[in-house]
């Protein structure tokens, strides 16, 4: 589905003009842009190919990004396309966060604020599993071409082991995608875009993926703790649970860089994505084995 056969097909916008079209440069998997029509902003998100192989569910991320509208945490859903994999939202004034951000004292509560109000929220369809996921990646990418790194085998079984150790938590709403460009501060509110992954699942994963996304240093790790639990309220085992999801988002990472490898037709080297993210698996899972 083109930009244009959306802008005609939307039904708000029948008879509008148009005013202007730009390119929003920074995503990896889809193309987007802002729309002006009659003096007001929108962004049409066109879905990239073979979203199903990416483990994206757009029934599940629609019913997402509608709850976080309406907890004002998210942008207005305006039109879905949901079988085309088109998302249109009204745009979202403000600061884009770099990775840089997230640890800053005056922005990581808030951050933490956004993740609380994502957790609270009511139930979705969808589930989501790192360790399931990361499994399936790897059997998508080889039916693709792409066998991935020798240890990679090692890595998913050392994973499984690990994720045995877990005691199980009740599952909440999760983003699954917190990069720190996914959110949107206007300087009053912090918007949280992007849920494509969103699904129910472990709240640490949540916490673990942004710590990875924004390397967050060890102390910055004990204030996202403190800041989410509260003085009295942590988990005995939170930190040891933090740095399991830590690496496997970054297992979840690469081998998602390993698809992308096999079916994007972005000039995008995902091949390298996948190689730093691995590196930071076996970093990471070093450290726990010590």
């Amino acid at each position: 589905m083109t930009l244009d056969e959306v802008i005609a097909r939307v039904p708000e916008w029948r008879g509008a003009r148009v005013r202007r079209t730009t390119p929003l440069e920074g995503g990896i998997t889809n193309e987007s842009h802002r729309v002006e029509v009659d003096g007001e902003a929108f962004v049409v998100r066109l879905g990239g190919r073979s979203a199903d192989l990416l483990g994206i569910d757009r029934v599940c991320e629609r019913a997402a990004a509608e709850t976080a509208a309406r907890l004002g945490i998210g942008a207005e859903v305006v039109y879905v396309f949901p079988e085309e994999g088109v998302l249109v939202t009204r745009w979202v004034p403000g600061r884009t966060l770099g990775a840089e951000d997230v640890a800053r004292p005056e922005i990581l509560p808030r951050v933490v604020a956004v993740l609380r109000t994502v957790h609270g929220a009511a139930p979705v369809e969808g589930r989501f599993s790192p360790f399931r996921t990361a499994e399936t990646y790897r059997t998508v990418a080889r039916r693709h071409g792409v066998a991935g790194p020798a240890e990679l085998d090692d890595w998913l079984a050392w994973a499984r082991r690990l994720e045995a150790t877990l005691p199980p938590m009740p599952a909440v709403l999760c983003h699954n995608d917190l990069l720190a460009a996914n959110f949107v501060d206007d300087g009053l509110a912090l918007r949280l875009l992007d849920w494509e992954y969103a699904a129910m699942g472990d709240p640490f994963f949540d916490l673990g993926n942004l710590a990875a996304n924004a390397e967050l240093p060890p102390e910055a790790e004990a204030r996202l703790l403190a800041a989410y639990f509260g003085p009295a309220g942590r988990p005995s085992d939170a930190f040891r649970r933090l740095a399991v999801m830590r690496v496997a988002s970054d297992l979840r990472e690469a081998t998602w860089g390993l698809v992308q490898a096999g079916i994007s037709r972005l000039a995008f080297d995902f091949a390298g994505y996948a190689a730093r993210h691995f590196a930071r698996v076996a970093a990471g899972a070093a450290a726990l084995d010590r």
